[in-house]
């Protein structure tokens, strides 16, 4: 190994580490507030895409926990936000951590990238492009995905909260 191979190895290990200690902070902050809501839980964490990822998931199918995630995930946006600021507050750090509440998350990954799928070949098909419609930026960071994967381009126009993706011909 070189001293640069050893240094980045190094260095690996630390973020590792430090996305490992917010998936702790997480957690006990998330217990906390399940305890004040009266919700049962289960905390799953992870670090996935160079991000620390928090899950609340349920036994019980999560009817309950669908409290936490609103009308179209606004509460879960809410607590990820609260969830990032109680991290920051022990750390000092910004954190990108990704929350989930029984499994929305992963629902709406699936959703938008089909979408964005159907949306690129449309693309493909008619040499016009597409505007669609307001996202919130985590839509918009899959939609952006799924159309880089079909080979195509896009990108984001507007003004939060009616920013959009708007899907180029090649």
């Amino acid at each position: 190994m070189t001293e640069g191979t050893t240094s980045a190895a190094a260095e690996g290990a630390d973020n590792l580490t430090r996305l490992e200690q917010e998936g702790e902070i997480a957690a006990d902050y998330l217990e906390g507030l399940l305890d004040i809501a009266d919700l049962d839980g289960d905390i799953d964490m992870d670090v996935e895409a160079d991000r620390a990822a928090v899950s609340i998931i349920s036994d019980t199918g999560g009817r309950d926990l669908q409290k936490l995630v609103g009308r179209d995930g606004e509460v879960l946006e809410a607590l990820q936000e609260l969830t990032r600021l109680a991290v920051h507050r022990e750390t000092g750090d910004r954190s990108r951590l990704m929350l989930d509440i029984a499994g929305y998350r992963a629902h709406k990954r699936a959703e938008l990238s089909e979408l964005g799928a159907k949306t690129a070949a449309e693309v493909k098909s008619s040499g016009e492009a597409v505007k669609m419609q307001p996202m919130s930026p985590f839509e918009r960071k899959v939609v952006h995905d799924a159309v880089k994967a079909a080979g195509l381009r896009s990108e984001s126009e507007g003004e939060e909260p009616q920013r959009f993706v708007v899907v180029l011909p090649a």
